[in-house]
């Protein structure tokens, strides 16, 4: 069940739409099923309907009336409720409705059990599926009616009610979702052939300048110079920049004057602020990797960064954890503009479901997130080209990032975002499993001779016991192979790389093991090759007889290839 809450001055306007028609005559049989004594009069069930609302609009403002001659009623003192059931609920009955009616008035402090000053209050139904509950809000002693934090209490108390009757049990948030577009948003947009509101589009445009702008100033560029959007900004008399406001080009008002929308009311994470405070917080990535005179390659970077969110998700830092969330989600917001249009919409879609788990209750520490954020503005001078790899590679290390963040959104009990990874996610699939198919056949039709093969598939049997038939018997094999292959011809020792692909970090949540180390070894292939030197001292430093199996594959790496701690 879902409450929502509004507040009004208008009781008597509330009543005629209660039992009038509705917008779209979809009001059915309006008819009280409880009331603050039990004895409140019925429209819905007289013989003159418009004397009885006239009765009942009476009755319900008398305290408000009282309390205007001493001064003392807000304009606002309508409460209005309006309580649904989820689609895949059973019937109630009036009884059942009225019973639910009275606990959400008590939880909220609109009418306490047990108070004979409370305030007044009616239940309407008109639907099946939902009732509403109209309220003075001034009790009998003609104080205020006692509900701060409503919207909490009501959805506190009809939480207890879905277990009790055996109904749907809603996934609840925690304040931190982006406002929904009103009915009167969603109906304009329809009638302009939208399927978006503005509002909604803004949102997706501001967060996509955001996730490739390297600081707060070019965020403001870049947003000045989006097709379609109008941008305002305020500052400060001193001239430093408060805040932003966005219009999509000709949505106007009555008067015809654009329909702004601060960063705030698009998204928590968008104030200007809030913003500032992310972009501070970016790590210029190196441009050349250790030893090489060549430039480093931003997918690997970027892969490389995202790949250690979920040590961070370990670590039991929450701060450092939900700033390495959020920065996750500002990949998924570049993505789409990095790749082929047959990707984009899938990608589009991934990135959209995953921004209601980039925010929680809990404070995100942004500075902790510096190179992560680096590394995927890096990819603005690196788009998809050629047969896709390294976004291939990306993509798989992301499957595992949104399941790690889906676990410990989890631990916290954030079930919206918990449900949003899990959205995410199907998207993601998809778009790995197109993004992969081109690189991962260009590998396999290397075929490497018999004999490479052959002895690759030993050096799996060796390292990785417990995975070893999985990933010998996956179609992705010939291009592990191959991938083993080419770097064994850069120069590379393949155990030494299976060993540190596999100390990297577990298996279990791979799809397919064989892609997952295909890409690892990619990535780990582009280092420099390490000399005869380094590579005995690996040696020397590492166990005698090292196995790898199902209990040390989530090893942390102590050492790379090259005898370097990373």
């Amino acid at each position: 069940m879902i409450a929502k809450i509004s507040s009004g001055k208008d009781t008597a306007g509330l009543i005629r739409y209660l039992y009038g028609p509705g917008r779209a005559n979809e009001h059915t049989d309006p008819h009280l099923v409880a009331s603050w004594d039990g004895f409140a009069p019925d429209p819905g069930r007289a013989d003159d309907p418009a004397a009885t609302k006239k009765l009942l609009v009476a009755d319900l403002d008398l305290h408000v009336k009282q309390a205007r001659r001493l001064g003392r009623a807000s304009k606002q003192h309508v409460w209005h409720c309006s309580i649904r059931a989820a689609e895949a609920d059973r019937f109630l009955t009036d009884d059942q409705w009225a019973d639910i009616a009275r606990r959400v008035v008590a939880a909220t402090g609109i009418a306490p059990e047990g108070d004979p000053d409370s305030c007044r209050w009616v239940a309407v139904r008109h639907a099946d599926d939902h009732i509403h509950i109209a309220a003075t809000k001034v009790r009998g002693d003609l104080r205020p009616a006692r509900h701060w934090n409503d919207y909490l209490t009501a959805d506190k108390g009809l939480a207890a009610i879905e277990k009790e009757y055996g109904l749907q049990q809603v996934v609840r948030g925690d304040r931190t979702a982006v406002q929904r577009p009103t009915r009167a948003e969603k109906e304009k947009a329809a009638r302009a052939g939208q399927k978006d509101t503005p509002r909604e589009r803004l949102r997706t445009t501001v967060r996509t300048v955001m996730s490739v702008a390297t600081s707060p100033e070019e965020f403001l560029s870049l947003l000045g110079s989006a097709e379609g959007v109008l941008v305002d900004i305020q500052r400060f008399p001193s001239g430093d920049v408060r805040g932003y406001k966005v219009a999509v080009e000709g949505d106007t008002n009555a008067t015809g004057e654009p329909i702004w929308f601060s960063g705030s009311k698009l998204a928590p994470d968008l104030s200007f602020p809030k913003i500032r405070e992310r972009l501070i917080a970016i790590e210029a990535p190196p441009t050349t990797g250790p030893g090489s005179r060549h430039r480093a390659n931003p997918w690997h970077q970027a892969t490389a960064a995202a790949d250690r969110i979920r040590h961070h998700l370990e670590q039991g830092d929450d701060a450092a954890a939900q700033a390495h969330i959020a920065a996750f989600g500002e990949a998924l917001d570049a993505l789409p503009l990095l790749v082929t249009a047959d990707l984009r919409p899938t990608l589009q879609q991934a990135a959209a479901a995953f921004e209601r788990a980039t925010r929680s209750r809990i404070w995100a520490e942004q500075d902790q997130a510096r190179a992560l954020r680096g590394a995927v503005r890096a990819l603005r001078s690196a788009p998809v080209t050629g047969d896709g790899a390294g976004l291939a590679m990306f993509l798989d290390i992301a499957l595992l990032v949104v399941l790690a963040a889906a676990r410990w959104h989890q631990l916290h009990q954030h079930d919206q975002q918990v449900a949003a990874a899990h959205q995410a996610l199907i998207h993601l699939q998809a778009a790995y499993q197109q993004a992969a198919a081109a690189p991962l056949t260009a590998l396999a039709q290397r075929k490497p001779p018999a004999r490479t093969v052959e002895r690759h598939a030993q050096q799996i049997r060796a390292i990785v016991p417990d995975y070893a038939e999985q990933v010998l018997d996956d179609p992705a094999w010939p291009a592990l192979a191959a991938a083993l292959t080419d770097a064994e011809a850069a120069g590379h020792d393949t155990q030494s790389l299976l060993e540190h692909a596999t100390r990297q970090r577990a298996l279990d949540d791979a799809r397919s093991a064989a892609r997952t180390l295909t890409w690892r070894i990619q990535r780990l292939s582009q280092r420099h090759a390490p000399s005869a030197q380094a590579r005995r001292a690996e040696a020397s430093r590492a166990a005698p007889s090292f196995q790898v199996g199902r209990g040390s594959l989530s090893q942390p790496a102590t050492a790379g290839v090259q005898g370097r701690r990373r």
